[in-house]
């Protein structure tokens, strides 16, 4: 296992905070919910690919954080006394994405996960050091390219939703491209899988995906709650974007059995945003990915169920509940409804695009988008913060990123802090009144064809990715006929919902709908989705949290109280 080498990494000075040791006070909270144990030289701890239920921090001896055990085996770090073991797969019950090794004989504490979960809110100073050590080891996962492994070919539309899934859901994962990849076949060879099976999940040397759904893979990696259909919920919340992630935990924090289904990744388009720099409180900025993390893990420790993902179809009343349709599982039921589905990126209507998605063409730029680009110019579409943020993101991982931007302003729609640095950065081209008209490339993006839209001149940009922020349309064809929209789509609420209320809705209440409430009695919208909405990270939270204050009086206006 490189002995050698692992002992030098466990030597190593932990800069950022990812691999702290913890004091003697520290440990001894930890050890008042926690229990001594023995190890010996060779004991398997946790195992990829397998649900970790404990935190594990090292008393005495060593232990080895492998990838790959028992196939490709390679050392990741050697964690020695006052470390403790996992990441942030252990505070959200999702499959550890490694394994641990004892390499040295000694003692661990293990403390059970749903004891560590509150503990993280009776000592926040503990709590704070280990949840941003699990969130830095996230990202140093994602970064690295670590975790299961996809194999499969990138002109698969299944490997590349695979990939999609696993990126937006910030799953740490490797790529083992069959056309690419020289170990490729050997490691399909050993598994005794043909290519014609792939693309494969590898989750550990026992256990391979053969072209998983997204369910199913969510469901091997943890990631579904474990809650009956025909369980009532006091909220159910479809979405987990900034705003339904709000209404989560402060739903499940005052008492009411709360649920959150979503159908891609917790987070929604906010956590494709590398970073954003005007969020309250935070004054050097904070990832969209780390904001989801820390909602995800509160609402989590406050008792709400998170399953991903899973789609809604329909919404409709019966016998005195809200029922939702699920593409591929029995309804869920609640007495209040938070609908909380966001809105989806544009896309363009440009030639060739479409079989370009994936491999190249982006609406996203994260870690896994810029790893593949590297050593190439990119071009990122839109005016908007979202562009902005990605055009920043992107220029200090490329050598070069044209922003392409429709209107001849590049503040009419960005933010002024944004403007001040594009404008600043020698990595950024901006090009106003341009617009693109093809993407060219055979299975990859090899360049993009944009025209000046005052003078009709053409010209071709030489770029290897074509990133594409342009706006975005609401995510409401499921809700026609059960709740009334605007003329865009987006969901009507408060005065707007009452002039297209349905009478006998209402009449037996004696009131119109409430602020964030939608034409029918108890079913609110918040964030991107409502008609008239602020498209702002801060206020989707705010009216999340509005939303359960809502939620209050309408339980107690039909006779429910907070876990009746």
């Amino acid at each position: 296992m490189g002995g050698g080498d692992a002992v030098r990494a466990d030597e190593t000075p932990d800069t950022h905070g990812a691999y702290p040791r913890l004091s003697d006070q520290q440990i001894e909270v930890l050890a008042a919910c926690g229990d001594k144990r023995k190890v010996e030289a060779g004991e398997v701890l946790f195992r990829e690919g397998q649900v970790c239920t404990e935190f594990i921090v090292v008393l005495s001896g060593k232990v080895a954080i492998l990838e790959g055990y028992g196939v490709d085996e390679r050392v990741l770090r050697i964690h020695g006394p006052r470390r403790f073991l996992g990441e942030l797969a252990l505070l959200e019950g999702q499959a550890a994405f490694f394994t641990a090794v004892v390499v040295e004989s000694g003692t661990v504490l293990v403390v059970d996960a749903g004891e560590l979960r509150a503990l993280l809110a009776s000592e926040p100073a503990l709590g704070d050091l280990i949840f941003r050590a699990y969130l830095l080891r996230r990202s140093e996962l994602v970064g690295q390219g670590t975790g299961f492994r996809i194999v499969g070919s990138g002109y698969s539309s299944d490997t590349r939703r695979l990939l999609e899934f696993a990126a937006r859901n910030r799953l740490p994962h490797r790529w083992i491209d069959l056309e690419k990849d020289k170990g490729a076949e050997s490691l399909l060879k050993r598994l005794g899988i043909p290519a014609s099976d792939t693309p494969v999940v590898v989750l550990n040397s026992s256990r391979v995906l053969r072209n998983p759904g997204n369910a199913e893979l969510a469901r091997a990696l943890g990631m579904r709650s474990a809650e009956p259909n025909d369980h009532v919920r006091d909220l159910l919340v479809v979405g987990a974007g900034p705003a339904g992630l709000a209404a989560a935990v402060y739903g499940a924090s005052e008492g009411l059995r709360t649920t959150v289904l979503e159908g891609v990744a917790t987070g929604g388009q906010a956590a494709t945003s590398s970073r954003i720099e005007n969020y309250l409180g935070f004054p050097a900025g904070i990832s969209g990915a780390e904001l989801a993390e820390r909602a995800v893990v509160q609402a989590t420790r406050f008792g709400a169920g998170i399953t991903v993902p899973v789609q809604a179809v329909g919404l409709e009343r019966r016998e005195g509940h809200y029922v939702v349709s699920l593409d591929e599982e029995g309804p869920a039921m609640g007495r209040t409804i938070v609908l909380a589905t966001g809105a989806h990126y544009r896309r363009l209507n440009v030639p060739h695009i479409d079989e370009l998605e994936g491999l190249g063409v982006y609406y996203a730029a994260t870690l896994v988008e810029a790893r593949r680009c590297r050593a190439d110019p990119v071009a990122v579409v839109g005016g908007g913060n979202s562009a902005g943020q990605a055009s920043l993101f992107l220029a200090r991982q490329v050598p070069k990123v044209h922003l392409l931007v429709r209107g001849g302003d590049l503040g009419a729609n960005m933010s002024r802090y944004l403007v001040d640095r594009i404008e600043r950065h020698p990595g950024i081209d901006v090009q106003l009144h341009t617009e693109v008209r093809e993407v060219h490339g055979d299975r990859s993006v090899e360049s993009v064809t944009v025209e000046d839209n005052r003078t009709g001149d053409r010209r071709t940009l030489p770029v290897r990715a074509l990133f594409i922020f342009i706006g975005a349309e609401p995510c409401t064809t499921w809700l026609e006929g059960a709740v009334c929209l605007d003329s865009h789509g987006f969901v009507e609420t408060g005065q707007d919902a009452a002039t297209n209320t349905q009478e006998n809705d209402w009449s037996y209440l004696g009131r119109s709908p409430m602020a964030l409430e939608t034409s029918r009695p108890g079913i609110f919208a918040v964030g991107d989705v409502r008609s008239g909405s602020i498209k702002r990270v801060a206020s989707a939270i705010g009216e999340g949290a509005m939303a359960v204050r809502l939620i209050h009086e309408r339980l107690r206006e039909v006779g429910v109280s907070a876990q009746d």
